[in-house]
């Protein structure tokens, strides 16, 4: 969701995790349809060094365990960090998925205009 709502913000974005799913959650995929982003042909992606290096700025969310934490390896690299407590919408029912999308759509424009 996050990298959906970055690139319509005009980031250039990519996401990933440190124990990505296989799929994206068919609720994430269904919530974001109705805001007219189709997530049906992404696929949920690990995080690399390559893409930290890439990266001018890396957004966490949610991280509680530090040894799968990013944040542990951007100690060691010139990257800004911010971190986001959201909510994973694993296992939550729709009406929760679609809180959790709005939360990460409204941080992306926060973001946008701290930025300019």
């Amino acid at each position: 969701m996050a990298e959906a709502f970055a690139k319509a913000a005009g980031f250039d974005a990519m996401s990933a995790g440190t124990i990505p799913s296989k799929s994206v959650n068919p609720d994430v995929v269904d919530a974001m349809r109705e805001v007219g982003i189709d997530l049906s042909s992404k696929i949920p992606r690990l995080l690399n060094m390559d893409m930290l290096s890439w990266a001018d700025a890396v957004v966490t969310m949610g991280c509680s365990i530090e040894s799968v934490c990013p944040v542990v390896l951007l100690d060691k690299m010139n990257v800004k960090k911010i971190a986001w407590n959201v909510e994973d919408p694993k296992g939550k029912d729709i009406k929760t998925v679609r809180r959790i999308r709005d939360e990460i759509k409204d941080k992306v424009y926060a973001l946008k205009k701290e930025l300019q």
